[in-house]
């Protein structure tokens, strides 16, 4: 059954309209970012004849992926790094609010962010290390947030069956403010045997497009939820909907879906190729270089909070689905005939899924056809 695209009632505080509030008025300007990525990304390559002489190679399809892949002969290696962002600064001015501590949710927001990338190529997760630099050293003093971070990391690393291998907290005043904590995750993970390897060599024209619920906004376009707030009389108290605040559905830990691509394959199903819904929102259906249409004809239901920002904004559908993730966290591209059995298996898991799309020949464009919104090749230059 379609979602219904027809416009929802106003979040509470609407008030007037203001006009539009852009993510690059929050500080995030993609086109700023993406070339030096993308030149990064040529550089890096260059380095790849190094593994030769440990007899290994890399699998040259891995680049301008979410992960990248060393074939060690018996199996693949892939690895990630991520960070967390501004969700921090989230959970610290709640905190100071509410009182309410959310570091044991933010560590798994962390984790998320490095372990969802790397399942994109069909690695199990095996080991993540953590990088916790904060303002200074009496970001520790705060035993108990201090200690659900910890918690809150074995959890999601107990979660996701992985080993947590050690890591680094520098104290970096000057670098980061005082107060404050940049987090990041590094994983690595196994891709055994070699044909659970997902990088898109198999996505082809006739594929079924499975979206997995997102639990909110997850760790992506924060930025943008910070600045909103300068616009809201309620500040972080403003109702998303009744007994729902602002701070508190902004705060809704990340989904971690390694469970799901490992129950897959547990059930004999491979991924064709696999996109993480992250910054660039729904452009991320365009992440492989092949020319392919992504037709979607089922929506996912959005979260309240990303409806609220959408409507506060004052961002139209297409700003909305370009830059979060509207209800859609990952995505696999599956053969046709095993569709229903991933979602199936999805949900048997605990999270939600449906069959929202479908893979066609043609230019390479993702169609939403429920909000009539096109975007074309040159909506995502990651590569």
């Amino acid at each position: 059954m379609k979602a219904d695209p027809s416009p929802v009632s106003q979040p509470a505080c609407s008030g007037p309209q203001a006009s539009p509030l852009s993510y690059e008025q929050a500080g995030v300007v993609y086109d700023l970012i993406d070339p030096v990525k993308v030149s990064a990304q040529h550089a890096a390559a260059a380095t790849a004849r190094h593994l030769a002489a440990h007899g290994f190679a890399e699998i040259a399809a891995s680049r301008g992926e979410s992960a990248y892949v060393v074939d060690v002969g018996p199996f693949y290696l892939a690895s990630i790094v991520e960070c967390l962002g501004s969700k921090a600064i989230v959970a610290d001015e709640w905190a100071a609010l509410t009182g309410q501590s959310c570091y044991d949710a933010i560590a798994q927001d962390t984790i998320a962010m490095a372990v969802n990338d790397l399942i994109t190529v069909g690695a199990t997760p095996l080991i993540v290390q953590a990088y916790w630099g904060a303002g200074g050293s009496d970001w520790f003093t705060d035993a108990a947030r201090a200690q659900a971070l910890v918690d809150g990391w074995r959890r999601a690393c107990d979660r996701c069956g992985v080993a947590w291998g050690g890591g680094e907290t520098p104290a970096l005043a000057g670098i980061v403010e005082p107060g404050r904590i940049d987090l990041a995750a590094a994983c690595t993970g196994i891709v055994n045997p070699k044909e659970r390897l997902s990088v898109g060599e198999r996505l082809a024209p006739g594929d079924a497009i499975v979206l997995l619920d997102s639990s909110g906004i997850h760790a992506n376009g924060l930025s943008l939820a910070r600045k909103l707030v300068e616009r809201l009389p309620q500040g972080w108290l403003s109702e998303v909907e009744s007994g729902l605040s602002y701070g508190a559905a902004l705060l809704a830990p990340t989904v971690l879906y390694s469970p799901v691509t490992e129950a897959l394959w547990q059930a004999g199903i491979a991924p064709h190729y696999c996109a993480n819904i992250t910054g660039h929102g729904w452009r991320k259906l365009l992440r492989h270089a092949k020319a392919l249409r992504y037709r979607i004809h089922t929506l996912p239901p959005v979260p309240p909070v990303l409806r609220f920002i959408q409507h506060h904004a004052g961002h139209d559908d297409r700003q909305a689905y370009s830059t979060l993730n509207m209800g859609a966290g990952f995505a696999l591209f599956v053969a046709a005939a095993d569709a229903e059995r991933v979602v199936a298996i999805a949900q048997a898991q605990g999270v939600g899924a449906r069959v929202a799309g479908l893979v066609e020949e043609g230019a390479k464009e993702l169609i939403i056809e429920p909000l009539s919104l096109r975007f074309g090749d040159d909506a995502l230059k990651l590569r």
